[in-house]
């Protein structure tokens, strides 16, 4: 341990960072997993062993990298990548320097050793019998299949990892699924540790894997239920409570102030963004409270309402993002794809009243309705004013 207390300070102090600084982060990842930041020195202590103990392997899909971007691409000193790079990413197309047959020997020699920590990146890609990403050779699912199977644990990072996310979103020709989707459909009986939002907030990330060397075991879950039916497992820490209930606009919401435009008077005073859209109310994250980029900001306190990222099958469901409703998915023999519901009410309310009008005329062809009662040439108000060309008198 002391050794591998030794090559972390090292790398510390190469990078700029002071022992100090990293103890201070390792306060905000206890806070992230709803510790106390007295828990820290054990968070350090946890990450120091690390490198000797937990290898990754970081597999990434169907994906724009930006769940990979999220975690690598930040300003320097950046701790929670030093964090990464001390848990030994044996594996990763993005950020490893090896390529080609030195870079699949490298995961192959992890996955036959075992006790490794699997980190999944972007959609599983089923389409085309798993043809729709082959990499190095292999079709995607079954590199997924034969990595899973010896993990000792799974993280599925950002939406399209969890169910899709953008990848999935309709008519997803290329049969893009989550993780804890496809597993279960190939029968590899395996928890995954489901972490959304598009992209993953890295602190999740590093929080989690810490919680996971602290205990020797995943954190506690929620579960949830995909629109499929798979049940999937959230951290609670996390994802236990809604942006709604942590957000800083809420007593605006409650006092009933809201943004009804952009560049108004009330978008200037920070009202409530529910009108424009906000999802908050129905997405289970901490964002509000771990916030991103080091804790700079977050989504609403940049001006813009919470597309939902952090809920199930939310592309779809949340789309469009800046309105309140979102749009009726109307697929099958339908073809109609996806409306917004106002459009449907005046659509069915003119054929009803289209219809109410075809009707009257049919009744009265038939002559099995009469004239009705009599009208009135003039409403009684004007009668008794009397008018005249040009204006009332």
């Amino acid at each position: 341990m002391r050794e591998a207390s030794t090559r972390l300070a090292d790398t510390l102090s190469a990078r700029g960072v002071t022992r100090r600084d990293f103890l201070k982060y390792c306060g905000a990842v206890a806070g992230a997993l709803g510790l106390a930041e007295s828990a820290a020195p054990q968070i350090a202590s946890a990450l120091e062993k690390a490198a000797a103990l937990k290898p990754v392997v970081w597999l990434e899909a169907g994906s724009c990298s930006g769940c990979t971007e999220s975690v690598a691409q930040a300003d320097s000193p950046d701790i929670a990548t030093i964090v990464l790079d001390i848990l030994s990413v044996n594996y990763s197309e993005t950020l490893m320097a090896g390529a080609g047959y030195s870079a699949e020997e490298a995961k192959a020699e992890t996955v036959k050793a075992g006790g490794y920590i699997l980190i999944y990146e972007g959609a599983v890609m089923t389409g085309w019998d798993g043809d729709a990403l082959v990499i190095a050779g292999k079709k995607g699912t079954d590199d997924l299949k034969e990595v899973a199977e010896n993990a000792e644990a799974i993280l599925a990072i950002g939406s399209c990892a969890v169910d899709g996310g953008f990848v999935s979103q309709y008519p997803n020709p290329a049969g893009a699924t989550g993780v804890q989707s496809f597993l279960n459909s190939v029968g590899v009986k395996k928890t995954v540790i489901n972490l959304p939002t598009c992209p993953v907030n890295p602190e999740w990330v590093v929080a989690v894997v810490v919680e996971y060397l602290l205990l020797g075991r995943a954190p506690e879950m929620v579960q949830r239920t995909q629109s499929d039916g798979t049940v999937l497992n959230f951290p609670k820490a996390i994802f236990g409570q809604t942006v709604h209930d942590n957000c800083p606009r809420r007593g605006h919401f409650e006092n009933g102030e809201f943004v009804s435009q952009f560049g108004s008077k009330e978008e200037a005073m920070s009202y409530c963004l529910y009108k424009m859209g906000c999802k908050g109310p129905q997405t289970y994250t901490n964002c509000p409270v771990v916030r991103w980029n080091r804790r700079a900001s977050w989504c609403i306190e940049s001006g813009a309402p919470c597309i939902g990222c952090g809920g199930l099958d939310w592309v779809d469901n949340n789309a469009p993002f800046l309105k309140r409703m979102s749009d009726m998915q109307l697929k099958g023999a339908l073809g109609l794809g996806n409306v917004q519901p106002g459009s449907v009410a005046a659509a069915v309310g003119g054929v009803a009243a289209a219809a109410l009008v075809a009707h009257g005329l049919g009744m009265k062809a038939a002559g099995r309705v009469g004239d009705g009662p009599p009208m009135e040439e003039m409403k009684a108000y004007d009668r008794k004013r009397g008018t005249k060309k040009g204006g009332d008198q």
